[in-house]
């Protein structure tokens, strides 16, 4: 019953044995070999333009360059209070930028909106040398909660984005996620809604350590190159993270394994609202579950029963509230198993 993180989950049979076949013989380094330009047409197919591909090693840098890349060292991201940028990423965003600071928002259920975001950026005047400029929007899909902006809710925001002059930038750790809840394309949630550059990924959904920045106008990215050579990103056995993501692409596997995540969490929501005392203040809509437990005892007790699990923030009002993380590999035992202990503690 382990429900801490999609992190926690193994690797996906389908990305070992794509490692195992990148391992035949040699190919060429940087970047430079078959696998990886093979992605780039592969994503331009599934975004249906052409696209500019960075593959790296994690989601911190997937973040930090595409957000140094969009944004000057004296410029403002505009961001939720709860991002990743912003709560998980040691600052990893302001150092690559060399600078840009982090403009944190509150709303509802984990979501940016146009008019808070608006709210934010009246305080920073464009022109005075005093303030940072405003430079970049940035959104998580989905988001920290396990909700998903929708592809008018992106428009929105992507329109304010452009009529202030910023370019936005979308952190897609669990955008395959999304996309199974939303059930529209990558392209209507992506740059058909107005987002210039997209922190594709795969790691939580499967992959050993994968993910791809992807800008969707290659002029923006005119220097993401060199940020993540200098950043250590640049692997020299490039075609091992490129397997990874062709692997996910092929059939499409990335959406078959997020749909499982998905399913779970379902389950297990829908499990816990059945029982007295158990609430679930957001919706689910990808494959996270927060959910209001009745009393510390009623956590603790789901704890000695073997539930892993992260308490989200401090308690309160004596109601922990606690995040529970489904993955490609969650068993559906496993849900079952929680919500009968969850029952017992009922």
């Amino acid at each position: 019953m382990n429900f801490i993180s999609d992190n926690a989950a193994a690797a996906a049979p389908e990305i070992l044995a794509a490692l195992a076949r990148a391992n035949d013989g040699t190919a060429a380094s940087y970047g430079s070999d078959a696998i990886t330009r093979r992605i780039t047409e592969k994503l331009s197919s599934l975004f249906e333009k052409d696209v500019a591909v960075f593959p790296v090693a994690t989601g911190t840098a997937a973040n930090a360059l595409s957000i140094a890349t969009l944004t000057p060292h004296y410029g403002a991201v505009v961001c939720h209070e709860g991002a990743h940028i912003h709560v998980d990423e040691c600052g990893a965003p302001e150092f690559f930028s060399q600078g840009a600071k982090l403009v944190p928002v509150k709303g509802d259920h984990g979501k940016l909106t146009p008019e808070n975001a608006k709210a934010a950026l009246a305080r920073f005047q464009k022109g005075d040398v005093h303030h940072v400029q405003p430079a970049t929007i940035s959104i998580s899909q989905a988001t920290e909660l396990g909700t998903s902006y929708t592809p008018v809710e992106v428009r929105a925001i992507a329109d304010l984005a452009k009529a202030e002059g910023m370019a936005l930038h979308m952190d897609g750790a669990r955008l395959a996620n999304a996309l199974v809840h939303l059930k529209c394309s990558p392209a209507d949630v992506t740059w058909k809604a107005g987002v210039d550059a997209l922190s594709f990924g795969f790691t939580k959904n499967g992959a050993v350590a994968a993910e791809a920045v992807v800008f969707f106008d290659s002029k923006r990215a005119a220097d993401i190159a060199y940020r993540r050579k200098r950043a250590g990103h640049l692997l020299s056995k490039m075609r091992f993270v490129s397997a990874q993501i062709e692997a996910m692409l092929d059939d499409g596997l990335w959406l078959k394994l997020a749909g499982h995540a998905n399913a779970m969490a379902k389950r297990l929501a829908d499990g816990l609202t059945a029982l007295p005392g158990f609430t679930v203040p957001n919706p689910v809509e990808a494959n996270e579950v927060f959910a209001k437990l009745p009393s510390e005892a009623a956590m603790k007790a789901l704890q000695a029963a073997g539930a892993r699990f992260y308490q989200w923030e401090p308690t309160t009002d004596g109601r922990p509230l606690v995040r529970l993380v489904c993955s490609w590999a969650t068993k559906a035992d496993d849900v079952d198993h929680f919500i009968a202990a969850a029952r017992k503690v009922a």
